[in-house]
């Protein structure tokens, strides 16, 4: 938890302080003066701060974010005090409504240029690795949910809708965001189409198991076992391989999983290889059906993992390609929390589910991926017509544009504050369901 605390604290200072100088570049490019620089809010005092120029550069103690105070504009401060006199040629509200455009963009602009960069350099240090989707061979192994929509064990996916999959990964979250598709498989040789149906995403979206509806269909190689495992107890080894049950051929995970547990309470006989040499061996059944058992994770060593490597100019498009895809499925998710019969709101997760997604051990890869991805979902919230977020002061520049009329001081106050207890509501909302989650389950 505290090196995913301390990753969560780094990627979000960093992207932070980078949206700001999105805004504070262009201020200070249009003359616009700019007396406050700082990560975090300083209600009340900061932690630290330093007066360069005419700007005051600092840490405040509240870790929701981060501001530049703009001379002439209305903002989180709401002082507004000055504003009543007429504008100075240093601030804001002095400047040609294209100049204050591009201030007002400036830090969305500069999240994406973050992102972009971050996925340059992961493409060109690492490559590309994915499981290509016509490699599963043996098919997908699926969930009860997936079942229940019509996949079966052994179907290979072909295509969702218009959309051919290249990676196994995308072939899940693709059916996730594909409400209203089909998946067209092969099964045993026959083309078959599952409907992908509100029904099955709220089901997905409330068991929490995207990548359990669509898996690499595995042989049974022991990976591990539980406490107290009773095929450990009876003899069992970490790299034994499954092979039969009371003198049946299975030769897949899911087949094990699916038969064992209709012999609970009965001594079964399993066929297994180790070292190459084939053996039996007896085990009673739990009542429950469960013989403490792991499958292997270790997916690359039955199917290829590949990996595309990208030279420096490859690496300049295929940075645009990633800030592209992703931000198209981010958009994707997004809408579907307003589709209120998946109940996908309810998973919306605040500071302790963004801190969650970093991993447990540091990693550098992971990081930047992830903060990178962060980048843009930061871009893309910020840029909502939301008043007191910068889409609702672009919103406003854009009105004054078309019509010529600038809005009061007035209306933009009331705006603001509207604004603010809106985001105050969500931000209520979305880390209650964390606490919720933390301590009561779900």
């Amino acid at each position: 938890m505290l090196i995913q605390i301390a990753q969560f604290v780094l990627g979000l200072s960093i992207l932070i302080v980078l949206h700001e100088f999105g805004h504070y570049l262009p201020a200070k490019w249009f003359k616009v003066r700019v007396s406050k620089f700082y990560l975090f809010f300083d209600y009340k005092f900061s932690l630290l701060k330093k007066k360069i120029g005419e700007t005051e550069w600092g840490i405040g103690w509240i870790p929701l974010g981060g501001y530049v105070k703009i001379e002439g504009m209305v903002d989180e401060s709401m002082d507004t005090e000055n504003l009543k006199d007429e504008p100075e040629d240093w601030e804001f509200r002095a400047k040609p409504a294209w100049q204050r455009l591009i201030i007002l963009t400036g830090g969305v602009i500069m999240n994406f240029i973050t992102a972009y960069f971050i996925y340059v350099f992961l493409l060109m240090s690492y490559g590309k690795d994915y499981l290509p989707n016509d490699s599963l061979v043996y098919g997908i192994w699926t969930n009860e949910i997936g079942q229940e929509m019509g996949l079966e064990n052994g179907d290979k996916i072909l295509s969702i809708g218009d959309y051919v999959p290249d990676s196994y990964t995308e072939t899940a979250m693709e059916i996730f965001l594909s409400e209203g598709e089909d998946i067209r498989v092969d099964r045993n040789g026959e083309d078959v189409r599952v409907p992908i149906t509100t029904e099955a995403l709220a089901d997905i979206i409330a068991d929490k198991s995207l990548y359990e509806v669509i898996r690499p269909r595995m042989p049974y190689v022991v990976g591990g076992f539980s406490e107290g495992s009773i095929g450990e107890a009876a003899g069992m080894q970490v790299g034994d391989s499954l092979v039969g049950l009371n003198g049946q051929q299975l030769l897949f995970f899911d087949e094990f999983f699916d038969a064992i547990p209709d012999f609970g309470g009965e001594e079964i006989t399993l066929t297994y290889y180790r070292d190459g040499v084939a053996d039996t061996l007896n085990i009673k059944v739990p009542n429950d059906g469960k013989i403490g058992v792991y499958n292997t994770s270790e997916v690359y060593k039955y199917y290829k993992i590949k990996n595309k490597e990208y030279s420096f100019a490859q690496a300049l498009g295929g940075g645009w390609d990633e800030v592209g895809n992703k931000l198209s499925g981010y958009v994707r998710q997004f809408k579907l929390i307003f589709n209120f019969e998946t109940k996908a709101y309810k998973e919306v997760g605040g500071f302790l589910m963004i801190l969650q997604q970093y991993d447990s051990t540091w990693n550098w890869r992971g990081f930047w991926e992830f903060t990178a991805f962060l980048s843009i979902m930061l871009g893309f919230l910020n840029i909502l017509p939301i008043p007191a977020l910068d889409g609702g002061h672009v919103v406003f520049t854009l009105v004054e544009m078309v019509t010529g009329r600038r809005p009061s001081i007035k209306v933009l106050e009331v705006a603001q504050m509207i604004g603010f207890f809106l985001l105050l509501a969500l931000l209520i909302f979305a880390n209650g369901q964390d606490i919720i989650r933390a301590f009561f389950g779900g």
